[in-house]
């Protein structure tokens, strides 16, 4: 952000409340880009009518090898919950039986908060727009990864002694 989204001044950096912000300096204005993290849901999808295996799905964007959780953003008067539900039926229509907290992460890459959840879902899996292939994987073959949803997807695998 360079610009005040309020009055359109060049925004400065400045120390204030600890920390360098941006901050408008123009007197009457007073705006301070915060920068907080943005919250994401994130869901290692337990696929009953799979025999239990873990739904990773690639994004249409992602070279060909990688695969994931799926992932979105919390919305406006939406609790983390309904919102994980949400995601996983709108990339790809299952719907969510259990919905149980893992963890939060942090991904100082792009600035989030993860909110990672374990889900049972039941279906037809039909993928959305976004994503572009599947895969579903026995817990205990799935492999973490390094950051962000590979750390909730390593604390799920430990605490179901899959993992030491």
């Amino acid at each position: 952000m360079r610009f005040c989204p309020q009055c359109a001044a060049p925004l400065a950096d400045q120390f204030h409340a600890g920390r360098n912000r941006a901050v408008c300096p123009a007197p009457d204005c007073g705006f301070v880009h915060w920068d907080n993290p943005l919250p994401v849901v994130a869901a290692i999808i337990e696929y009953l009518d799979g025999d239990g295996r873990v739904l990773l799905a690639r994004n249409a964007a992602w070279p060909v090898e990688f695969y994931a959780l799926i992932t979105g953003f919390l919305e406006r008067d939406e609790s983390p919950e309904e919102a994980v539900a949400r995601e996983v039926k709108e990339e790809t229509n299952l719907d969510a039986e259990s919905v149980a907290l893992i963890g939060l992460y942090p991904f100082h890459r792009k600035n989030e908060l993860i909110l990672a959840y374990h889900v049972q879902a039941r279906g037809e899996i039909v993928l959305n727009e976004e994503l572009a292939a599947y895969k579903l994987v026995p817990p205990a073959e799935l492999v973490p990864w390094e950051g962000g949803t590979g750390w909730a997807l390593r604390d799920w695998m430990r605490d179901r002694g899959l993992m030491a």
